[in-house]
């Protein structure tokens, strides 16, 4: 019940400064143009986020300092200050936000960060946000940053008015000077002014290193995606969405007689070389135990497809290559190692990338042959591919990524593995289950997956314990569920993965997202870069 009401008083507390005029940072108007804030004791404050894009005015050059803030206002205020983009879910949070509303964006952008978390299916918009939930937010916004010593709420002489959830923020955001009381009094339940969400913002921009870290440059990371179901220029449409960095074309396949079949896209090369993406090639084996346990077990095989990756390399100016063998037998635990220890030196000696897609290790005979932290040392990077938890054919129905199951992957992985060399892979991809007597599933986009839950009218229940939502629908008696994957679950699964400072990303499959995706993943990389001092 606390972390409920909590969660609440975060999303009261985080929409409380911007208006609907305020749709873009370009159609802030000069801070000179607001002709009622004179005798404001926040005119310089609102004159700086003005100047930031930040806030705005009704658009007539009244700033209306003394007006309450609303819960959409504050959450997109918070968001920029944030240097954050609106994000428009393509499955929404809230019934009482609507998709045309200017709000949605934001709202959800602040969603996919948990900076609000909403109150069930409600967001209550249009409500106005009080003193104490707007410290909540802030205090969620700064990630949890603030002094625990010195004062603390119960300062206040109305301090048993504070609720509990609220009360250490309250502490916190006095401690730091962010926000102050009057005449001893902290009012809680009062609404926040417009001016008083000025100089709430403006002391926390002001602090310490935030107004440089939010204006930094993240360091860049890797963004792979494999190119699958799609013509290039489809795929060169999805890199540039996705802000791929690594195009990974499926062109090489090692065959069972010792062969490397090509098929070397000249028009999809070109282009990543004129538009600075590297290239790094896959190869992969087809998933043929049998074919691979023939190639790797001959030396003189295994020499030759190296030979053949090197000189395909070579003549293609490939920036690196990438190794997806999947299916292959335990036994060739070592013989896969010496396969990987050849191509490594011929990869050095050519200056190209060498990358390995492996699955998570859950010591079963999928991942036997995988000596992983031998092959760390070989590769230049390591991709885990995050998937499939329960797959289809599973047994049981269930998430393909839950956010639990992916961390554990990946920390089992960084045990072997440094962080610099790791790569996570995410679906973007999902399963829709039926169940009956017994289980069974078909692979679904997001983009289907979206278009099934609208058309079917599924319910959506947020399962915070997995990071997904859960899709529930009937069709002709039979129970379908979903658990899907979005730019909540996305955001969730970057923001993890940031804390262990990996190398980048990889996508499988570019093409198969909504849209919103991309723009909700590069708020999360950002957000996640920023280590505020105060």
């Amino acid at each position: 019940m606390k972390k409920y009401i909590l969660s609440l008083c975060f999303l009261l507390s985080f929409t409380a400064f911007i208006s609907p005029l305020q749709a873009s940072a370009a159609q802030a108007p000069s801070p000179t143009a607001f002709h009622d804030i004179s005798s404001s004791f926040a005119k310089d404050a609102i004159y700086r986020l003005a100047k930031r894009g930040i806030v705005s005015g009704d658009g007539t050059g009244a700033f209306l300092p003394r007006n309450p803030v609303t819960r959409a206002e504050f959450i997109a205020m918070v968001a920029r200050m944030l240097n954050m983009e609106p994000v428009p879910n393509d499955l929404p949070a809230f019934q009482d936000v609507s998709r045309s509303a200017w709000y949605y964006g934001w709202v959800h952008a602040g969603l996919n960060l948990s900076i609000v978390e909403g109150n069930g299916y409600k967001f209550f918009p249009n409500a106005s946000i009080t003193r104490q939930e707007a410290a909540v937010i802030v205090i969620r916004a700064m990630k949890d940053i603030g002094y625990d010593n010195g004062y603390t709420a119960g300062y206040y002489t109305d301090s048993e008015s504070i609720a509990a959830w609220a009360w250490r923020a309250v502490g916190q955001a006095t401690n730091t000077g962010w926000l102050q009381g009057s005449q001893g009094q902290f009012r809680p339940l009062d609404p926040i002014t417009r001016e008083e969400t000025a100089m709430l913002l403006d002391r926390v921009l002001q602090s310490g290193n935030v107004k440089s870290m939010i204006d930094s440059q993240p360091a860049a990371n890797i963004h792979m995606g494999w190119l699958y179901n799609g013509s290039t220029k489809q795929y060169i449409s999805y890199a540039k969405r996705a802000g791929l960095n690594v195009l990974v074309p499926r062109w090489y396949y090692m065959e069972s007689n010792g062969k490397l079949s090509d098929s070397t896209d000249i028009e999809l090369l070109n282009w990543a070389h004129n538009n600075a993406r590297q290239v790094w090639a896959m190869v992969g084996n087809r998933a043929n135990a049998e074919g691979t346990h023939q190639v790797l077990s001959s030396p003189q095989s295994r020499k030759s497809v190296v030979d053949s990756i090197a000189a395909s390399v070579s003549r293609y100016r490939l920036d690196g290559i990438n190794i997806d063998f999947e299916n292959v037998m335990p036994e060739d635990r070592q013989n896969l190692t010496a396969f990987i220890t050849q191509l490594s030196m011929e990869m050095k000696r050519l200056g190209a990338k060498l990358s390995i897609d492996v699955s998570p290790d859950l010591n079963t005979d999928w991942t036997a042959a995988f000596d992983y932290a031998a092959l760390g040392s070989l590769v230049d990077y390591m991709v885990l591919m995050s998937y499939d938890q329960h797959w289809g054919g599973s047994p049981k129905a269930g998430s393909v990524s839950s956010l639990p199951w992916s961390e554990s992957a990946l920390s089992k992985l960084l045990t072997q593995v440094p962080a610099k060399k790791s790569i996570i892979a995410y679906p973007l991809y999902t399963r829709d289950w039926q169940i009956a007597s017994s289980v069974s599933s078909s692979d679904i986009s997001l983009i289907e997956q979206g278009h099934r839950i609208r058309l079917t009218q599924a319910s959506l229940t947020w399962n915070a314990s997995v990071a997904q939502y859960e899709a529930a629908y009937s069709s002709r008696g039979i129970q379908h569920r979903i658990w899907t994957e979005d730019s909540r679950s996305l955001s969730w699964k970057h923001l993890m993965a940031a804390k262990y400072r990996i190398a980048g990303y990889a996508y499988w499959y570019p093409g198969a997202e909504t849209t919103d995706v991309w723009q909700a993943i590069d708020n999360a990389e950002r957000y996640a870069s920023y280590s505020f001092r105060i």
